[in-house]
């Protein structure tokens, strides 16, 4: 199973977060309530990331992981790379770029 960190605040429909095993949430500490971030750790099978890759808003991104490997899933893109191999992060991290996501939101953090 990987490891998910979705900000719920990405998500088109928040209610599919119901239908998954949720490990952990957290809400960011902002002081304006408007800025919160609700931030879900989860445990999915690749199958069901190709399904919630449908669900995210433009300009953002999920990521996945398993062990090392990672799947990083924006609108209408999927990327999968190894953490620990920086060369294979070239394509996702040209793709980021393009689509101009703030690079201070640029992390894949795994635990």
């Amino acid at each position: 199973m990987y490891k998910w960190t979705i900000v719920e605040e990405s998500l088109q429909d928040n209610r599919l977060l119901n239908k998954l095993a949720i490990t952990s949430m957290r809400i960011s500490e902002d002081e304006n309530p408007i800025d919160r971030w609700h931030i879900y750790t989860v445990l999915i099978n690749h199958e069901d990331i190709l399904e919630l890759s449908k669900n995210i808003k433009t300009w953002r991104y999920m990521h996945f992981w398993l062990d090392r490997d990672i799947i990083a899933v924006f609108e209408n893109k999927i990327f999968e790379f190894n953490y620990d191999d920086k060369d294979s992060w070239y394509d996702v991290l040209r793709y980021w770029s393009s689509i101009r996501i703030p690079e201070s939101q640029l992390d894949f953090p795994i635990d």
